[in-house]
């Protein structure tokens, strides 16, 4: 009865979580620039890769590939945002990101309020 319920717990999990996958791939190939491509890849596929690790771990009946399954979870939940961040922090400082797609460039704007140059110019 309980492991007929954890194998279905497992399965919902795991269609659930290849779902946020198929969307993060579809939001990958669709979005128009590398930013949001970042954002549907680093959301929903952390989400996506989190859940189908945790469905590995109800069904695999076995304490070591579990604990694996869900400190493999945690690393890549922890991972994937400072991966992302680093990534479009190296984008946004290079000279290859597109001031088209921006409407408000917050960043650009921060710095160069902040600049030394200016603070003891004034």
């Amino acid at each position: 009865m309980i492991a007929d319920l954890i194998t279905y717990l497992g399965c919902v999990l795991l269609l659930i979580g290849s779902a946020f996958t198929l969307l993060a791939a579809i939001g990958v190939l669709r979005l128009p620039d590398l930013y949001t491509r970042m954002h549907a890849a680093s959301k929903a596929g952390a989400v996506g890769g989190g859940l189908i690790l945790l469905a590995v771990a109800l069904t695999s009946l076995d304490g070591s590939v579990a604990l694996r399954a869900i400190l493999g979870t945690a690393f890549l939940l922890l991972t994937t945002p400072v991966s992302a961040h680093l990534l479009a922090r190296v984008s946004h400082r290079g000279q290859d990101h597109l001031q088209v797609s921006m409407v408000i460039d917050e960043l650009t704007l921060k710095t160069r309020q902040d600049s030394p140059d200016e603070l003891t110019s004034k």
